[in-house]
């Protein structure tokens, strides 16, 4: 199976702690074609006092990457959003138009701390949905901890519009036994909308094509479809609803 959309990935050189050179981002994106992805977006990290990136930043860091690969054959197609990490200098960017939703403005990818979530995190996410007609995606919910203890944490997002993206490789282990044990449960309940690699060297493509092997022996082939092709899709085109 071809064709999927991958929501989640740091093939832009140098701008966080994905790849740190054209060779290696090149070499990333090969192998996540070689995996079935006909479409990667770039999501960079805008996350202060660790990635202090700007909208400006990511945009020219993606810019010099896309034009440094325009002689690459075989790459997918490309695409520019950010992984905000969603503290109040985020959420505020966000509500003032100077952060980088997907392609299309009707979704964006949000994480969170691993260890807790923030205060009124419901409401404000109702804010980017009312306010900005934004649907917040929220990046690995199977690697916080609060979820460990107890998935229903994630319902009243979920009720909010909130959706859930699965990064495939917490399948195989990568992220740890935790994260892993999480991912399966959260998966088996039917708790996501859609995967991703979140894919941030060459090396990782292993990792990610074993956790899509994970997904259609879990799900089959036609769930699978869903979770990588259509679910993606459909955040894209604001069919989420639908």
């Amino acid at each position: 199976m071809t064709g999927y959309i991958d929501l989640h990935c740091h093939w832009v050189v140098g701008i966080d702690d994905g790849v740190k050179t054209v060779a290696d981002s090149r070499a990333l994106l090969t192998g996540l074609a070689g995996a079935g992805f006909g479409k990667v977006v770039a999501t960079p990290h805008m996350r202060p006092g660790m990635f202090d990136n700007t909208k400006g930043d990511l945009a020219r860091a993606y810019e010099a990457t896309r034009q440094a690969l325009a002689d690459a054959p075989g790459l997918p197609e490309l695409a520019l959003s950010s992984e905000h990490f969603f503290d109040d200098v985020v959420y505020e960017r966000l509500m003032r138009g100077d952060a980088l939703p997907y392609p299309g403005e009707r979704a964006v990818l949000v994480e969170l701390s691993p260890r807790a979530f923030p205060a009124r995190l419901a409401s404000r996410f109702a804010d980017l949905r009312r306010k900005k007609k934004l649907r917040p995606v929220l990046a690995h919910p199977e690697r916080y901890e609060p979820v460990w203890n107890d998935r229903t944490v994630l319902d009243p997002l979920l009720d909010g519009g909130v959706v859930l993206l699965l990064d495939v490789a917490s399948l195989v282990g990568k992220y740890g036994r935790a994260a892993r044990k999480c991912a399966e449960a959260l998966l088996e309940e039917g708790y996501y909308y859609a995967a991703c690699s979140d894919a941030h060297r060459p090396g990782d493509v292993e990792d990610v094509a074993a956790g899509i092997e994970h997904l259609h022996r879990a799900l089959g082939a036609a769930e699978a479809r869903d979770m990588l092709i259509e679910g993606p899709l459909s955040i894209l085109e604001g069919r989420v609803d639908s």
